[in-house]
């Protein structure tokens, strides 16, 4: 049988039950495929990757090394939650890098959206490769493949071999969600125990804050971006929309527009706020915000975030406009 094929009988994960059953059995199934060798694993903290961390920690612990590479795109909070989530709580095996000054120092003054998104790519397989390449006795690679993953790649997943170690050095892949749709992951990285935020997080393209942050990117600008991103989401989720949008976050373009702050005239970015539900990405629809809600978030992104004077609002749906900006 295909091991990249979901079976037909297989019953979608949506209890505690059936996802604890699923655990048992893929514990089983890695201790039985790594024995005493080790796993490497490229941990974002995006829900997939995490709930491998979780679910192979759970039957391996210590001999799966987990590495975070924080690009100093993340949003805010995102990378201490890793390192208390798995670090801390979870006594991971954690090597965590902060590569923020190599990425913002190669992305200075480029302002092409492709360019960028090539340059942040490019970088993180250098720092993984790096980091991989210092280790001893790596016979195995995790990976968050889940089944959309292998159904897009026309069911042929590319074995990876990680840079900066011998070229003959195959490793062989670890893929424990790779017959799991997103919902089922959420539900048995519940089960494993992680927070919900974390389970339940929505979609960050892998440039992360570098697409957001429009134009070449500055620090300053990164900065108010990631403040009034994070005023965003916890509005969101004080208001109950976070389970109702499918993705919401804040773009700032670089330029600035006049504005008053203490009897001053002053220049400052807008902020633009984006909130979309799509089921599949390739369509997606504008969801309602209350107007009392939009002009809270308002009031607070303004007075609370240095640089940002104005918010505006993305009205536009896909086609025409695509969910990012860049």
């Amino acid at each position: 049988m295909d091991s990249n094929k979901r079976p037909e009988n297989m019953a979608r994960i949506k209890t505690k039950e059936l996802a604890d059953a699923f655990i048992a059995e893929q514990v089983a199934a890695v201790r039985k495929q790594v024995g005493d060798k080790k796993v490497l694993l490229a941990l974002s903290g995006g829900v997939d990757s995490s709930v491998v961390a979780a679910l192979l920690i759970k039957a391996i612990g210590k001999q799966l090394v987990c590495v975070h590479v924080n690009h100093g795109l993340m949003r805010k909070g995102e990378s201490e939650q890793v390192i208390e989530v798995f670090g801390k709580e979870l006594d991971a095996n954690l090597i965590y890098v902060d590569a923020t000054d190599r990425f913002l120092g190669l992305l200075e003054g480029v302002s092409a959206p492709e360019q960028k998104r090539k340059i942040i790519g490019g970088e993180f397989i250098k720092v993984f490769d790096e980091e991989a390449s210092k280790l001893e006795g790596i016979s195995f690679l995790a990976q968050g493949t889940i089944y959309p993953d292998i159904l897009e790649s026309d069911g042929v997943k590319a074995h990876h071999n990680v840079g900066g170690l011998p070229e003959d050095m195959q490793f062989e892949l670890v893929e424990p969600v790779k017959l799991l749709y997103k919902d089922e992951v959420r539900v048995v990285g519940e089960a494993l125990g992680l927070p919900h935020g974390m389970v339940y997080r929505q979609p960050f393209p892998g440039p992360g804050l570098g697409v957001r942050c429009l134009g070449a990117i500055t620090r300053d600008r990164l900065h108010a971006l990631r403040e009034a991103d994070a005023i965003l989401r916890e509005e969101f989720d004080k208001n109950g929309l976070a389970g109702k949008v499918w993705q919401y976050f804040i773009a700032v373009p670089d330029m600035k527009s006049v504005g008053v702050r203490d009897d001053k005239r002053y220049e400052g970015w807008p902020a633009i706020i984006r909130a979309v539900n799509t089921t599949d990405a390739m369509t997606a629809t504008i969801e309602e915000i209350p107007y009392a809600l939009l002009h809270r978030i308002t009031d607070r992104i303004t007075h609370e975030v240095e640089g940002i004077n104005r918010v505006l609002l993305d009205l536009t749906p896909k086609p025409i406009g695509t969910i990012e900006w860049e």
